[in-house]
């Protein structure tokens, strides 16, 4: 049976997330924002917490873990990396690592920039990928840890998953993304339709996700440093791709 991802805004532009398997009655929160949200799309759906897949240390992703732990007795994985920053971890995982939710393969991907042990988790046979902080619709997190030529070799591993990938980000930046990103390619028409795709979904507070892995490689423009467009708004035609890539995240920190 088909897992189901019940997507809920918390905190003040985050989104949660839980994965649950109907027949076993498995359920997984991505992260831990927040508490009380997550109890409560637990309690609407008479679901029983059964893990946490963490992605990274930072406190709005896994400052919720022992409360829920202590709440339910769930199993917490998370990134080896980063283990001793996970509170109540139980799995350490490591980069290339598979694991089994429910009957469902889940591969986990290091993808270090935003912070150093940063992990994703895809699930080919579903399509689907929670990316944390490091891959956002029309953007990508910020460089706490890591150093771009990481954080360029992180999105460029992402962007080789399948096309089809359903892509759940950890917060609603879409439309702030989408501002920064035509001024850097303010001809790419796909970008151009999926920024007034966001607005009329912000106006009605809809949510911009999930994309997809071939929206983001049309849109995206940290995923784009092939564009001659791209290049010749930087001036740096023919440029090394992480040296763009480099540019174009010191652009957006002060943008």
């Amino acid at each position: 049976m088909s897992l189901q991802v019940l997507m809920f805004p918390c905190l003040a532009d985050n989104y949660g997330y839980l994965l649950h398997e109907p027949e076993s009655g498995q359920t997984a929160a991505i992260d831990t924002p927040d508490v009380t949200a997550i109890g409560k799309a637990l309690e609407d759906r008479h679901w029983t917490l059964t893990h946490i897949f963490n992605t990274h240390h930072h406190w709005d992703h896994a400052g919720g873990n022992l409360a829920l732990k202590n709440d339910t007795g769930c199993t917490i994985y998370g990134p080896a990396g980063e283990a001793e920053r996970i509170p109540g971890i139980d799995r350490r995982l490591e980069n290339g690592e598979q694991f089994d939710f429910a009957g469902h393969a889940v591969h986990v991907l290091h993808t270090p920039g935003h912070t150093l042990g940063h992990i994703v988790y895809h699930l080919p046979e579903e399509t689907l990928a929670f990316v944390g902080d490091t891959l956002f619709s029309l953007g990508c997190g910020r460089l706490f840890e890591g150093t771009p030529a990481q954080m360029h070799a992180s999105l460029q591993r992402l962007a080789g998953l399948p096309e089809e990938t359903r892509v759940y980000c950890a917060h609603e930046y879409t439309e702030a993304n989408g501002r920064f990103a035509r001024t850097v390619e303010p001809g790419n028409r796909a970008l151009q339709e999926r920024c007034r795709q966001v607005r009329r979904l912000r106006a009605r507070a809809d949510p911009t996700l999930p994309s997809t892995i071939a929206q983001e490689k049309k849109t995206n423009p940290f995923l784009r440093t092939h564009s001659e467009e791209i290049q010749r708004s930087l001036n740096m035609i023919d440029m090394a791709p992480v040296d763009i890539f480099t540019r174009i995240r010191r652009m957006k920190d002060s943008f």
